[in-house]
């Protein structure tokens, strides 16, 4: 490489990340640095020759606050942290991820030791490689979670773990849940910014006011129950962390009846 090229490009380039779009949300995050001086523009333009350091990662190792972890994305962290609470094991069970995206929910769920996991997201070419070489994967990309249909599925899936965008869980959740076998459990990340609608929506996607977060989870649990009335719903808990730009989510838990 020669001339000028973008921050983000280079960082792909140079290994730290796998994709531009991981290397962007780094450089949004504050997490590299150029010359010792954090550059929070993905379409930063540099000599290529230029040294760069990344304040908190390498080798496309995502940290939070400061602290390394074990999985392909930040989003593993709020998988973790539901099933502990929970009381929730995926241990040689089968299950299905509706947006998998980078694949964080099903590195929890591969460390924990699921049997097998079909990884659905309606995107392409997102799925972390060490998980598409995983022959407990399922990479099911291209299809939209409302389109899924048990021609889809290997397996009756035992659990079904749940992060959507763009879409209310409402209308995600359906097809999936109908497959979810006699006993299984399911966990989904409710997020506000995707549930309130337009006019609760503040500056940059972020959704801040605690009663229309109440409002939302309140919703989706009459929604849940009246969707599925034989199964046992959890508490709702915050997520460990926040989602993109600084939105508060919250996790939802529920068991099907045996």
């Amino acid at each position: 490489m020669s001339g000028k090229t973008r921050l983000d490009i280079l960082l792909v380039a140079r290994g730290f990340f796998e994709s531009r779009a991981r290397a962007a949300a780094a450089v949004k995050a504050g997490r590299v640095k150029v010359n010792g001086q954090v550059v929070l523009r993905a379409a930063h333009t540099l000599h290529t020759n230029a040294e760069i350091a990344n304040a908190e990662i390498a080798n496309a190792e995502i940290t939070v606050s400061g602290a390394a972890h074990d999985y392909v994305s930040r989003g593993g962290l709020k998988l973790a942290h539901a099933l502990d609470v929970f009381g929730f094991s995926p241990a040689d069970k089968c299950a299905i991820d509706l947006g998998a995206s980078t694949g964080g929910f099903t590195d929890v769920l591969l460390k924990r030791g699921v049997a097998h996991v079909c990884a659905v997201d309606v995107g392409h070419d997102q799925l972390h490689a060490d998980l598409r070489a995983d022959p407990r994967v399922s990479n099911l990309e291209g299809v939209n979670a409302r389109a899924l249909t048990r021609d889809h599925i290997r397996t009756p899936p035992d659990c079904l773990v749940c992060d959507v965008s763009f879409i209310r869980l409402s209308l995600a959740l359906p097809p999936a849940l109908s497959m979810v076998r006699r006993g299984g459990w399911m966990v989904a990340l409710i997020k506000p910014q995707f549930e309130a609608g337009r006019a609760a929506i503040g500056k940059n996607g972020v959704v801040s006011d605690p009663a229309v977060h109440g409002r939302v989870c309140e919703e989706f649990v009459a929604w849940f129950a009246a969707t599925c009335p034989d199964w046992q719903p959890e508490k709702i808990i915050a997520s460990p962390i926040a989602g993109p730009q600084g939105n508060i989510e919250f996790l939802f838990g529920a068991r099907a009846p045996d």
